[in-house]
């Protein structure tokens, strides 16, 4: 009977994750819309609903009704499988993404997370790194010159930025002793790795907004230039497919932060729940992800690649070596 419940309650919280996160786009294109607004000294959605609260309801049966177009000379079993290929992984991810470490309801013990991996670190920066070829086989398989040059930048700056990004987390993997987010977690229950690792944690955040592929590094979509990069043949649901995903692996990145370098659930002087702790700070990054793609200019992707190999790397190696010196 224990057994059947166990199960019971893993599927009920797999379930409680993908609603959330399937729904979860729906407010952040809303609230980066007035984000975007205020920045820019201007009000963002207001005409759809009391200021525009249903533009994203709009916008949703616009996508489910538009016309699903496949160019002609296209790779049709690549171009249908690009969208799913880039939104299973940051669904994937998410199964290893704790937001605290437990709670009890009628009596019954519930954590708050659906796999303690000890190697979940490792699990998720494997798995995020698949969400990239999608993007490839989109630019590929659309046979157009604009979205295949929006999938030739993402492999360029995929070299650049992937590996930054592993070997900034190696300090704070050598200061929890382990891959395990729940113990990385537990590590900063005194102090913040931010302390100790602020040059792990620039060089990962900076990757991770090549990751997310948003201002000032959204080569592969690059408006001004590719028109909407490697999904400029997409429309309708396959097209918002790509848009969720992108959402996604910015949520995903923020918590990402916040559990490695912010303390995850672990707060300071004000006595919150852990779990409202995390979402706070799990809100904040991701209104800084949206503030910086209204704030800065694009790079040009030669430009992206030097920062990665000229920059970030010997940064990243620089972390290592200091962290390892202070352990001794």
């Amino acid at each position: 009977m224990e057994s059947f419940f166990a199960i019971g309650l893993i599927i009920g919280k797999l379930a409680v994750v993908i609603a959330i996160l399937l729904v979860l786009p729906i407010p952040l294109t809303w609230i980066e819309r007035k984000i975007a607004g205020h920045i820019q000294q201007r009000l963002g959605p207001m005409r759809v609903g009391w200021h525009g609260l249903l533009q994203p309801l709009a916008d949703g049966i616009k996508l489910l009704t538009k016309e699903d177009h496949i160019p002609t000379e296209a790779d049709r079993f690549l171009f249908t499988l690009a969208p799913i290929i880039a939104l299973v992984p940051p669904f994937l991810v998410f199964v290893a993404i704790p937001i605290g470490d437990s709670v009890t309801i009628f009596g019954t013990e519930i954590t708050l997370y659906l796999a303690d991996m000890n190697v979940g670190l490792l699990y998720i920066l494997a798995v995020a790194g698949i969400e990239v070829y999608g993007v490839i086989f989109a630019g590929w398989a659309s046979n157009s010159k604009y979205a295949v040059l929006g999938s030739l930048r993402t492999c360029a700056q995929m070299i650049s930025y992937e590996i930054p990004m592993g070997f900034s987390v190696i300090g704070v993997v050598m200061l929890a002793h382990s891959m395990s987010l729940l113990d990385i977690v537990e590590a900063q229950a005194g102090l913040w790795n931010v302390v100790y690792q602020p040059l792990g944690f620039f060089v990962f955040f900076v990757a991770g907004l090549a990751e997310a592929q948003r201002i000032p590094f959204d080569l592969p979509e690059a408006e001004g230039d590719l028109c909407a990069g490697y999904h400029t043949e997409y429309s309708g649901i396959r097209f918002s497919f790509f848009m969720i995903s992108e959402y996604l692996i910015v949520v995903f990145l923020s918590a990402l932060i916040v559990l490695l370098f912010f303390g995850g659930w672990h707060g300071i002087l004000i006595p919150l729940p852990p779990v409202v702790w995390f979402l706070l700070k799990l809100s904040f990054f991701i209104w800084v992800f949206m503030w910086l793609r209204f704030t800065f200019p694009r790079y040009r992707y030669d430009q992206l690649m030097s920062i990665g190999w000229k920059v970030l790397l010997p940064l990243s190696l620089a972390n290592i070596l200091i962290s390892g010196i202070f352990m001794l």
